[in-house]
C-alpha cells in the first residue's frame, strides 16, 4: 500500500454534486458580470460619433377657424409636434393626409399636442377631416426643410397662413393700424352687392307629353361657378347653376324626369319630402341601380302631395350635394297662412306676396358659406316697396345648423318642412338643420337697408371682412 511522504498535502475531501454545481454557477455568474463591465466600459469609452444622434423636435403652434387652418407651418426635418387649438366657435379637428395621423375632434377652445413623428423634407398637405370643412377653406401646407436656419419666425400674430388654401382670413393683419383695420371691413361692405357670372333658383321648363305628364330634363357635370367676385371653382351642377333649377308642379301633376349623368361618379336624385313609390326614391342600389357615369335614367311618379321639398343627389352626397347638386321642388300652392292674426298682426286673406323666394343655405364643399350658391358681396338683395309682404322657403342643404336672422322685420314661421303649422310664430331668429325647410312671411313697414345674415358670426365676418351668409332686405320707401 503506498503511503504519503514528505511535506505531501492530504488528499481533498471529495465534493458533492449539488455542492459542485453551485460553485460552477457561482464561478460563471462573476465571469459574466466582469464581461458586462468590460463591454459597458467600452462602450463608455467609445467617441460620440459612434453613438445614435439623438433627434431635435420642433414644435409648431397651429389654429383651427371656421374655415381655415393657421400658424407656424414650416419646420426642419426630424420630429415634429404640432401644439393645436380651436380658436373657432364649431368643432374641428387637425389631420396630415400622407402619412395618415389624424386628431380628435376638438370643441371651442380646446387644445391638443399632435405628433407628426420624423418627418423628410418635402411638403405634406394638413386638413380638418370633418366632412365639408376642407373644401371650405381648412387644408394648409406643412413645409418641411433641410436647413434648419431656413425656418422663418413666426410674426407677431402666430400666424403664416398657407398660400393658395382658400381659407378665411388669408391675410396678414399684424401691422395694420386699427383704422385700417375698420375700413378694410368698411370696403368690403361697400362692396355689396357685387355682380358674378351665373344665377341659379332658376324655374325648370318641361314639356308636355300627350297624356299630360310634365317632362323635365336633368344633366348632372361639373361646370365653373363663380362664388364670389373672381372666385371660380369646380362645382356640382343640374343644368349648370347652384343651386340647381326649381321645379314647381301641381298637386296632381303626372311628374317624368330625365336625368342624364356627366359627373365623373355614379349618381341618383332623391326627392327629399316628396311623395314618390318606394321604387322612384332615388336611394340607389336599394331602390335603383347607380346612375353611372355617361348614362341616364327616368324618374316617373304622380305629385299627388302638396309639398316645399328639395332634391338632390344620394349617392356620393359628401362630394356632390355639397359641391352644388341640390334644388327646390315645389307642389301646389304656397300654404300661406291667409287672413290669420298672430301676435296682433293679421295676414291679409288675399295677400299676394311682392316676392317669394327659396333661400339655399349651404356651407361645404367649393360652395362653402353661401346663400344660394352665391357667398357675399355677390349675394342678391331682397328689393321690395315699403308696406310689401315677403315669403321665403328655408332650405339648408349644408352640413351645419344656421341661425338665420333678419334685422328690421320679425319672420312668421307659418310652415316647417313643407308641412302647414297650426299655429303660426314670429321670430327674428329662426335655426335651420340640415334637411329642414321653414316657410316664412315678413312685413316690410320700415324702408332702409336691413341686413339678413347667418348669426354664426364667423360665418360673415373674418378680419378680411365680410363674406359668406350675408345679404340685404332693401325697402324703398313710398312716395
Amino acid at each position: 500500500m503506498h503511503r504519503a511522504t514528505g511535506n505531501t498535502a492530504p488528499p481533498s475531501p471529495s465534493l458533492s454534486p449539488i455542492v459542485f454545481g453551485a460553485m460552477v454557477g457561482l464561478v460563471t455568474a462573476i465571469v459574466l458580470g466582469l464581461v458586462a463591465i468590460g463591454i459597458v466600459a467600452v462602450l463608455h469609452d467609445e467617441p460620440a460619433a459612434s453613438q445614435a444622434v439623438a433627434t431635435s423636435t420642433t414644435t409648431l403652434s397651429v389654429e383651427l377657424t371656421e374655415f381655415a387652418i393657421t400658424g407656424t407651418l414650416t419646420a426642419p426635418a426630424g420630429h415634429v409636434v404640432i401644439d393645436v387649438t380651436n380658436s373657432g366657435s364649431i368643432e374641428h379637428n387637425l389631420a396630415l393626409v400622407d402619412p395618415s395621423i389624424a386628431g380628435t375632434n376638438l370643441a371651442a377652445g380646446a387644445t391638443e399636442q399632435l405628433d407628426l413623428g420624423e418627418l423628410a423634407p418635402g411638403t405634406y398637405q394638413l386638413i380638418c377631416t370633418i366632412p365639408g370643412h376642407a373644401g371650405s377653406g381648412m387644408q394648409a401646407d406643412l413645409t418641411i426643410t433641410d436647413d434648419a436656419a431656413a425656418v422663418p419666425a413666426a410674426d407677431a400674430t402666430g400666424t403664416a397662413a398657407a398660400a393658395g388654401t382658400g381659407a378665411m382670413p388669408g391675410m396678414d393683419h399684424s401691422e395694420m393700424t386699427a383704422e385700417e383695420m375698420d375700413q378694410m371691413m368698411v370696403d368690403s361692405m361697400l362692396a355689396f352687392p357685387a355682380e358674378t357670372d351665373g344665377v341659379g333658383n332658376q324655374l325648370l321648363p318641361y314639356t308636355t307629353l300627350p297624356d299630360g305628364t310634365k317632362q323635365f330634363e336633368l344633366t348632372a357635370a361639373v361646370t365653373p361657378w363663380e362664388v364670389s367676385p373672381g372666385k371660380v371653382v369646380d362645382a356640382w351642377t343640374y343644368n349648370g347653376m347652384v343651386p340647381g333649377p326649381m321645379i314647381k308642379v301641381a298637386v296632381g301633376d303626372k311628374v317624368r324626369v330625365l336625368l342624364h349623368n356627366d359627373t365623373p361618379l355614379g349618381t341618383d336624385i332623391h326627392w327629399h319630402g316628396i311623395h314618390t313609390p318606394n321604387d322612384q326614391d332615388g336611394v340607389s342600389p336599394y331602390s335603383q341601380e347607380v346612375v353611372a357615369t355617361g348614362d341616364s335614367h327616368t324618374y316617373e311618379f304622380v305629385a299627388d302631395t302638396p309639398m316645399i321639398g328639395m332634391y338632390h343627389a344620394h349617392l356620393h352626397g359628401e362630394t356632390s350635394v355639397v359641391n352644388g347638386m341640390f334644388a327646390s321642388f315645389i307642389v301646389g300652392d304656397n300654404p300661406l297662412p291667409y287672413g290669420k292674426t298672430v301676435s296682433g298682426v293679421t295676414v291679409p286673406a288675399d295677400l299676394v306676396p311682392a316676392v317669394e323666394m327659396p333661400m339655399v343655405l349651404n356651407d361645404a364643399g367649393v360652395i362653402g358659406l353661401t346663400l344660394n350658391g352665391k357667398s357675399f358681396p355677390a349675394t342678391a338683395p331682397v328689393v321690395v316697396n315699403q308696406g310689401d309682404w315677403v315669403a321665403v322657403n328655408y332650405y339648408n342643404e349644408g352640413l351645419m345648423a344656421h341661425p338665420m336672422h333678419l334685422h328690421g322685420f320679425p319672420q312668421l314661421v307659418y310652415a316647417k318642412d313643407g308641412i302647414p303649422l297650426d299655429q303660426p310664430y314670429f321670430a327674428d331668429t329662426i335655426n335651420i338643420a340640415p334637411g329642414e325647410r321653414y316657410s316664412v312671411l315678413f312685413h316690410a313697414t320700415d324702408p332702409g337697408t336691413w341686413v339678413w345674415h347667418c348669426h354664426i358670426l364667423t360665418h360673415v365676418e373674418s378680419e378680411d371682412g365680410m363674406f359668406g351668409m350675408a345679404t340685404a332686405v332693401v325697402v324703398n320707401p313710398t312716395q
